[in-house]
């Protein structure tokens, strides 16, 4: 199986401005080269609103058409989250846009209450595996990250990755957290993440990183970015078969 390159876009965000962010992105990914997947953060079109009424699109609007664009110009399966509505519904929620144009989504499962996430979007209720290259992908969003039942490889994916929009002052808490869920689920680990200062006053260290199973970490600093990856299948599974801790792991159901 292939190795993968994975890029990881880490910008200062334009408070509540998709076109001048999507401006923004075309100009710095112009000149990509090849990568495979590239993930931006957490509504990466606005920063991490609460004003979803006047920021909303639908599954046809700009933001998706933009991400079809560049997935077919590069070749490359484009992923991030935004503000969608569906079924009179809104929610927080990560695209998965194939090179083809095909999309898979995830809804984002823990809703961040502290930041009254959950009085503005709906909660997600299942966990998403994407194939891509004969690789399996669990996409994850932002505080999702504390929560490790939720990220549980119960079905061998081998990238697990968090878009977020993950402020300075539980900076520690980010890194810690993910390469903890490389170790205890023997799969990659992506956090996406941005920086600067939104417009409600946070600010944002970036780090985004990329984690091996056994916990080596690369973080990408506080400065805007865009940093490729490069991941090898036959060394994840081999670790897997010289230390199989999945075979180990415990089985249960999440309500």
């Amino acid at each position: 199986m292939q190795n993968l390159k994975i890029g990881i876009v880490q910008p200062d965000i334009i408070w509540e401005n998709p076109n001048a962010n999507l401006e923004k992105y075309s100009q710095w990914l112009a000149d990509i080269e090849q990568t495979d997947v590239l993930i931006l953060p957490e509504m990466f079109t606005t920063g991490f609103s609460m004003h979803p009424e006047k920021l909303k699109e639908t599954m046809d609007g700009p933001s998706i058409k933009w991400m079809q664009t560049l997935a077919r110009e590069k070749d490359v399966a484009v992923v991030g989250s935004l503000i969608i509505e569906e079924n009179n519904q809104i929610y927080n929620r990560a695209l998965w846009v194939f090179p083809n144009g095909e999309i898979q989504k995830y809804d984002k499962r823990h809703l961040y209450t502290m930041g009254q996430e959950h009085l503005h979007y709906s909660s997600g209720t299942a966990k998403t595996i994407i194939e891509f290259k004969g690789w399996k992908f669990c996409p994850q969003i932002c505080y999702d990250l504390r929560f490790p039942a939720f990220a549980r490889n119960l079905e061998d994916y081998d990238v697990v990755f968090y878009m977020a929009n993950w402020p300075s002052p539980r900076h520690h808490v980010w890194k810690n957290l993910l390469v903890s869920r490389a170790i205890e689920n023997q799969a990659y680990c992506f956090g996406v993440n941005r920086t600067g200062v939104d417009g409600t006053g946070l600010s944002y260290l970036g780090d985004s990183a990329c984690v091996s199973p056994k916990g080596k970490a690369e973080f990408m600093g506080e400065n805007e970015n865009v940093q490729t990856f490069e991941i090898s299948y036959s060394e994840l599974h081999d670790f897997r078969k010289r230390f199989p801790l999945l075979d180990d792991r415990d089985t249960f159901i999440i309500e």
